[in-house]
């Protein structure tokens, strides 16, 4: 019996709710101590800031977390169903996730998407977004990808 690997994508967008949306700033970002800084208020949700929200270590610290905490659903393993999901969640003043939600998923599979919510949902604090030097809540979109890779036996 022929097997197959599995391979976790995981891709990164920063935005607004049109997730391949990004903004140039010319000037490069303060960085702003948090210990100086007090959050906001916890009210207002900004969807671009001046500091965008960062996952502790960097973008390739957060593949390699998704990576080693995705479990590809059995069910859509065994039926071959691949797929994005796209999540939305907001990154809060404190560093903390809220608002975990999907924004596009995989309709044949919705094992895939209560995945991708339980990961994130399971990540550790971010450094917050920043607007004005203040820490703020920020929307953060996220797409993760599961690929089931083909048999290299197989050609």
């Amino acid at each position: 019996m022929k097997t197959r690997t599995i391979s976790l994508l995981v891709g990164l967008v920063l935005g607004t709710s049109t997730y391949a949306q990004q903004e140039v700033i010319s000037e490069p970002p303060v960085e702003a101590p948090a210990a100086q800084t007090p959050p906001d208020d916890g009210k207002e949700v900004f969807t671009m800031v001046e500091q965008m929200p960062e996952f502790p270590g960097g973008q390739q610290a957060m593949m390699t977390f998704m990576q080693k905490h995705l479990v590809y659903p059995e069910d859509a393993r065994e039926a071959g169903i691949q797929g994005r999901v796209i999540l939305g969640f907001v990154v809060k003043s404190d560093g903390s996730i809220a608002d975990v939600s999907v924004l596009r998923g995989v309709q044949e599979a919705p094992s895939l998407d209560a995945e991708a919510v339980r990961v994130v949902k399971s990540m550790p604090k971010w450094r917050p977004g920043f607007q004005g030097g203040k820490a703020v809540n920020t929307k953060f979109n996220l797409p993760v990808s599961f690929r089931l890779d083909q048999d290299p036996e197989k050609k």
